[in-house]
């Protein structure tokens, strides 16, 4: 990639003091680490919607499918002000070309889930969504979306990030060559990474490339293979589904592996299936075997080389 992957966050994840008492939640790995690899547009919605800075805490009242944005002691009703400028905000973030969006977990009005709603009674139930975050993300279906505490979580760090490149990679790819020629080249570079999210939807998204499915509600060749891929990526990556493309991929140098060699392979592979060694092992040796025996279309692999190594995805899952 030429460009840096744009994506959308909550500003005070980057340092801005913009939250309700003035302060910020700095996350040095999304400033520091992936901000390499990023170009970020921060969005405050409280500040951004006028409610000043410092400014008294609110929260979400009423019912968790339609909260209202009330302030804490004077009970002052933001809803209507917050809505409409989220759907003004939304709109303009079209022309930015998101290619993700990370959230501030349990805000009002960024939180992505089980943010508190209080009942009649004061009692408070984590089923809500943030009055921006249900805008966006009903304005914006396919765009990967997280929130900034459940990347702690390797696993779910690692999917988000594998998203936001994949995304990438295919809005360039269409961009340069919208023929058919560009999806298929774009299917056969990525097919082994969506098998490892899901056998079904390679498949399918196969099929599309070949012609032999089409859309039947009037939706283009290209959003219909879009559709499907950020289906697929959205699904676990599970080790028994990585195993089995681990011996896909295995099965390319069945002719020119060594006995002992296929031996090394599977022992790693049995130690990643049992979680005594991270993903990043098994996908080193492979990666070793790629350039050892030259295989052309595994090079091309983006299963391979999902992300930059030095973000380290894969050395904690």
């Amino acid at each position: 990639m030429t460009e840096k992957i744009t994506l959308g966050i909550s500003a005070c994840l980057l340092g801005e003091n913009v939250r309700y008492d003035g302060g910020h939640k700095l996350d040095h790995f999304l400033r520091d680490t992936l901000g390499q690899y990023v170009k970020y547009v921060p969005v405050c919605p409280e500040a951004e919607a006028g409610l000043g800075i410092p400014r008294e805490a609110m929260r979400l009242v009423g019912d968790p499918a339609e909260p209202r944005l009330i302030t804490n002691k004077t009970g002052i009703d933001h809803t209507q002000r917050m809505i409409r400028w989220a759907k003004d905000r939304v709109a303009a973030l079209e022309k930015e070309n998101l290619h993700g969006y990370i959230f501030k977990k349990d805000s009002p009005s960024s939180g992505l889930m089980r943010v508190k709603v209080y009942n009649d009674k004061n009692m408070p139930d984590k089923k809500g969504v943030g009055i921006f975050a249900r805008i966006f993300t009903e304005h914006f279906p396919l765009i990967p979306v997280e929130e900034e505490g459940r990347l702690r979580d390797p696993g779910l760090r690692e999917n988000f990030i594998e998203q936001i490149f994949t995304l990438k990679r295919w809005r360039d790819t269409i961009s340069k060559n919208p023929k058919k020629s560009g999806m298929v080249d774009f299917h056969s570079r990525n097919k082994l990474l969506v098998m490892s999210h899901s056998q079904k939807h390679a498949s399918r998204m196969g099929r599309i490339v070949a012609g032999t499915e089409k859309p039947d509600d009037g939706t283009s060749i290209h959003r219909h293979y879009e559709n499907l891929l950020m289906d697929a990526l959205r699904l676990k990556a599970t080790p028994a589904k990585h195993i089995n493309v681990l011996h896909h991929i295995m099965g390319y140098f069945k002719k020119q592996l060594t006995t002992d060699e296929k031996q090394e392979l599977l022992e790693v592979f049995d130690r990643f299936r049992s979680g005594h060694v991270p993903l990043i092992v098994p996908i080193t040796l492979l990666n070793h075997y790629v350039r050892k025996y030259d295989q052309p279309y595994l090079r091309e692999q983006t299963y391979l080389n999902p992300h930059p190594v030095e973000l380290r995805l894969r050395a904690y899952i």
